[in-house]
């Protein structure tokens, strides 16, 4: 029976962030993730790194400030994946007046000390290239920074790193069962695991339950405790979040932040190039709607909210018929009694559980405070296991993030990433400018594991689908844990927005082929099915 110091449940933002510094403290860790990395929550989000300037009005100043403390960092540690956005957003004289608006983007502004980020400013809409898209009654509004980060991958890249520190990472991977010992016994966690090819049984010290929306549910039915030691759990709302992905609606490259009659905000944000993301919504749900880890689905009600509001300001309406796809996550939000579900805090809260083996479960939590709430954590392990080790990952690059063997020293962030992209085309000068970004946008500094020796296109083996060639494809099944179509086009990459049916269905044959008829079997790979829990409409 293999032995680990901390047993991490869940392969989202939290567990994947949580086992990165503890394994770079030096710990023994093992995560387990019942499907794919990111393939739920933290794969559905508006992917914004940002403080929440909406959280100001429920008083939340204590979030913003942490958040807008960990803006900047990010965006430092990880130029390819993230980069800056500009916010325009568009005076609607029915919703919040105009000094309302100043107070908050001067609160915004200042709770946390900004390095390189521009400040917000009033917006004259009427002559702005930001307003052309707009209805004319909306003749003045503000912009603000804040920034935009590809979700899934920073999952990935923390997962990345906790492997090269020393942890085990396992994707398709249940824990069917986690038996807290007593001192006689050992005082440490003995954990049943479920994956394609059997059972196998390991001993943990500690245990880390940072399962999201099933953190509740793992606690009831998984985490069984020491005899006549009852777990204690506390309550999670539910709420979903859906977006859609619609053709471009503007040229420019800022975002749009629009209020709502409800007086909730949605997103109109440039997205691949060639479409505009927007979203998102708030939808509580039952506990039941995530039974065996069913995936959230977008509902007709929700598409046609998201086309009435954003028609409310654009010129052209959105209609539901034009949406080329949608998404859905669930946000597992902990219940503090708000009756909105658009109210209910985005904070974290970090618990552990009695005497005995260490149980800490992370309640709560978004994508842009994970790095402090994986700090936190990690302090608390460290505390519970009597092995306080210093935190590390504030100033650290995640995995392609330091570009200095590219360009040098850094300077800022998106013009270190330009600078970059430059030295690519440079040092590969048959890769074509397109392919040339897309591949530094997703593997940063570490691209040159993916082209290798690479001195021509030909080099790179057959091009499955536009744009993308077996020597990606390989890389993506030898390094990042990509086991099926699923997660190269809607997670490791969003190439399946951009590919016909047919080009889909080009890349999970090469890659049914690849794994072989029997191991593909094995491991309940499939062939292009559910698009990562969106559909494409």
């Amino acid at each position: 029976m293999d032995h680990f110091d901390v047993l991490v449940v869940g392969g989202g933002i939290n567990g994947a962030g949580i086992a990165r510094d503890l394994a770079g403290r030096g710990w023994r860790v093992l995560l387990a993730e019942a499907s794919d990395l990111a393939a739920h929550t933290s794969s559905s989000s508006t992917k914004l790194i940002h403080g929440g300037l909406r959280y100001l009005e429920y008083y939340e100043f204590s979030l913003v400030r942490k958040a807008l403390q960990e803006r900047e960092l990010l965006l430092k540690s990880a130029p390819h994946i993230m980069w800056p956005l500009r916010f325009v957003m568009p005076h609607d004289r029915a919703m919040r007046p105009a000094w309302m608006i100043r107070i908050g983007l001067f609160l915004y502004d200042h709770l946390a000390r900004r390095e390189w980020l521009p400040g917000s400013a009033g917006l004259r809409l009427r002559d702005s290239p930001f307003g052309a898209p707009l209805k004319p009654e909306f003749e003045r509004g503000f912009e603000y920074s804040d920034g935009w980060v590809d979700d899934a991958r920073l999952v990935l890249l923390n997962a990345l790193d906790a492997h090269a520190k020393g942890a085990e990472i396992l994707t398709h991977c249940t824990v069917t069962e986690a038996q807290r010992e007593t001192a006689e016994q050992g005082g440490g966690w003995r954990v049943r695991l479920q994956m394609a090819h059997g059972e196998r049984r390991v001993q943990a010290r500690a245990l880390v339950n940072a399962a999201g929306p099933w953190a509740e549910t793992f606690l009831r039915q998984v985490a069984r405790p020491a005899a006549g030691e009852p777990l204690a759990t506390k309550s999670l709302r539910l709420v979903k979040g859906s977006h859609i992905v619609v053709r471009r609606r503007f040229d420019h490259d800022h975002a749009y932040i629009f209020q709502n009659p409800d007086r909730r905000i949605i997103f109109a944000i440039p997205y691949e190039g060639e479409f505009t993301l927007i979203g998102t919504t708030d939808v509580e749900l039952p506990d039941a709607a995530i039974a065996g880890f069913a995936k959230a689905e977008i509902e007709a009600q929700e598409v046609a909210y998201l086309c009435e509001q954003a028609s409310r300001y654009f010129k052209t309406p959105v209609r539901p018929d034009e949406v080329l796809w949608s998404y859905a996550g669930v946000r597992p939000l902990l219940d503090d009694a708000s009756g909105d579900a658009s109210a209910v805090t985005r904070d974290y809260l970090l618990e552990t559980h009695g005497d005995g083996a260490p149980l800490l479960s992370v309640w709560g939590g978004k994508i842009t405070t994970f790095r402090k709430l994986a700090e936190d954590a990690a302090d608390l392990i460290g505390e519970m296991l009597g092995e306080e080790r210093p935190a590390w990952t504030a100033p650290a690059p995640l995995p392609g993030g330091d570009l200095s063997d590219w360009i040098g020293a850094a300077q800022r962030p998106d013009q270190d990433f330009e600078r970059f992209v430059l030295a690519l085309q440079t040092r590969h000068r048959y890769l074509p400018a397109q392919l040339a970004r897309r591949l530094a946008r997703a593997y940063g500094s570490r691209v040159g594991l993916l082209l290798g020796g690479a001195r021509t296109l030909a080099d790179l083996g057959e091009e499955v689908a536009p744009g993308l060639f077996e020597a990606e494809l390989r890389y993506l099944r030898e390094h990042e844990w990509a086991r099926d179509a699923e997660a190269v086009l809607w997670r490791r990459s969003k190439l399946g927005l951009h590919y016909s049916e047919s080009e889909r269905a080009a890349v999970a044959a090469w890659l049914q082929q690849a794994a072989g008829r029997k191991e593909n079997a094995a491991l309940g790979g499939a062939a292009f099915g559910d698009r990562s829990g969106g559909s494409l409409l």
